[in-house]
């Protein structure tokens, strides 16, 4: 097969022909950094003629705009130390074009049959790229500064979330020292203790505020502890242990899981013990299967409702325990026996983790 190439000056229509086909600016230049030959590409966009640019030193180009101390180094050592010079920023107002911020990459051409060397010089126009960079700069800073704004609101927020908890449960509890009717202090109580497991529930997720996902063990096991604290007196006093799997839930998630305990657990200790007795004991236990998941709240207390209590009628902590059960798709099954209460709140998916029908 023959070589279409058959001169020199073929060779040249070539390689012009190739510098032509180039889309962004080119330059060939000679050892001595004068143009040997530009791409179109380098006319269009700089607004040049050919007259202008051939045969004319790079540095004296467009009125000494790439007359750069910097770039010439760089430049200039391409010859004797053979290496490349990659992405070279120009930041500069043209004539004509006005501003433009160009990267030049430059490589340098040996022959093997002449001592010349021809420098090859590309120019690449980012003045959108960086253009958007600044605007992505910017709006990062606004976005960060936003979401400082909306952490320190948070946080107030919460602050007072909590004093308020704190203030309506302190007149709650003074409100029912100052009544005479046993049933409107026996209600004011309740609400009292009501309010209490609220800011018990809160209090702990502040602990862990910026976190979507909460560990379930931790959370329940700090949250229970701080119930007995508040709770269980020295003269009665009732154990309560957590048991749960490994797992992580949704912030809003523990929140409800977080309130179904506190309200179960609260009951025992109100209902399942009327009298001291050693051995007193709440069992908080969280099992995970796959997405399913049981939370059970038992103790081995008397068993039985509070006496005088309406079966048909459900209470107020029965109706919050079921209202946030379907908020979060589970359903509640109540066992008692002289063994004492079980309430289990269970989440599942498919019908064989389901219990079966009394």
């Amino acid at each position: 097969m023959t070589s279409p190439i058959r001169s020199l000056e073929d060779a040249n229509i070539l390689a012009q022909a190739i510098v032509n086909t180039i889309p962004e600016p080119f330059l060939v230049l000679d050892q001595g950094f004068r143009v040997l030959s530009a791409s179109r590409s380098f006319y269009d966009v700089f607004k040049v003629d050919a007259a202008s640019t051939q045969g004319c030193l790079l540095f004296a180009l467009g009125n000494g705009q790439w007359n750069i101390p910097r770039l010439r180094h760089l430049l200039e050592t391409i010859i004797p130390d053979r290496v490349a010079m990659d992405n070279f920023e120009v930041d500069y107002d043209f004539p004509v074009i006005g501003h433009r911020i160009m990267l030049l990459n430059a490589r340098k051409v040996l022959y093997d049959d002449s001592p010349d060397v021809t420098i090859l010089l590309a120019f690449r126009d980012v003045t959108a790229r960086r253009g958007v960079e600044r605007d992505l700069a910017t709006l990062l800073g606004h976005t960060e500064e936003l979401l400082r704004q909306k952490q320190v609101l948070l946080q107030e927020m919460q602050h007072r979330v909590a004093n308020s908890l704190q203030i309506i449960a302190s007149i709650l509890l003074l409100k029912a020292r100052a009544v005479s009717s046993e049933e409107t202090r026996f209600h004011l109580k309740d609400a009292h203790q009501r309010v209490m497991s609220v800011a018990a529930v809160q209090q702990y997720l502040n602990a862990v505020d910026g976190l979507d996902q909460i560990e379930v063990h931790n959370y329940l096991d700090k949250l229970c502890a701080g119930l007995g604290a508040s709770m269980v007196g020295e003269n009665n006093p009732i154990t309560i242990s957590v048991q749960a799997d490994e797992s992580m839930v949704l912030s809003s998630t523990a929140v409800s899981l977080g309130l179904m305990v506190t309200e179960l657990v609260i009951n025992a200790i109100k209902y399942a013990f009327p009298v001291d007795r050693s051995g007193a004991a709440i069992l908080v236990t969280y099992e995970v299967d796959g997405a399913d998941w049981k939370l059970t709240v038992s103790d081995n207390g008397i068993g039985k409702p509070q006496a005088g209590a309406s079966p048909g009628e459900p209470g107020l902590g029965t109706s919050i325990i079921d209202a946030l059960a379907r908020q979060l798709g589970a359903r509640v099954e109540r066992t008692t026996d002289a063994a004492g209460m079980k309430i289990s709140i269970t989440r599942a998916t498919f019908a064989s983790h389901m219990p079966r029908a009394a």
